[in-house]
């Protein structure tokens, strides 16, 4: 989507400038002074022209995009989920036993390998196989 001149800056814009400048003094472009002054102009700046002022001296492969600063975790967040869900029943289960075997007095079956053991190896395969990670196609939204 290309914006065109004039156009109003949203926050996350700000901050994609405000991140650029930020690598820019690591890697040695600009000074401290200068990227305060220039940070200060982001942070006051209305309109795309006020940004791209700011910058304008600044290597244009530099400047991050949406696609470019967007990153795939390794782990997607459905799968995070789930195992979150899985430690937390299995706890849960793990506790119930060591209460009913203080209750009992002794080690009672450990039946809680039964609810942890299938359902984490279940998840365990999922994850390994890979077949839920593929990168899905994002959806585009055309404004007109």
């Amino acid at each position: 989507m290309d914006i065109s001149t004039g156009t109003r800056v949203s926050d996350a814009e700000r901050q994609r400038v405000a991140d650029l400048l930020a690598r820019s003094v690591g890697e040695g472009r600009i000074d401290l002074g200068e990227y305060d002054e220039r940070l200060t102009r982001v942070y006051a700046a209305v309109t795309q022209d006020d940004l791209r002022i700011v910058v304008a001296d600044l290597p244009k492969a530099a400047v991050p995009t949406r696609n470019s600063t967007t990153t795939t975790a390794r782990i997607p967040l459905w799968q995070r989920i789930e195992g979150g869900a899985w430690l937390a029943v299995g706890v849960v289960n793990l506790l119930i036993w060591a209460a009913v075997s203080l209750g009992v007095g002794e080690l009672v079956y450990f039946w809680p390998v039964w609810v942890i053991g299938p359902w984490g190896a279940v998840l365990v395969f999922r994850m390994v196989a890979g077949w839920e990670t593929r990168a899905t196609r994002p959806i585009r939204a055309h404004y007109r």
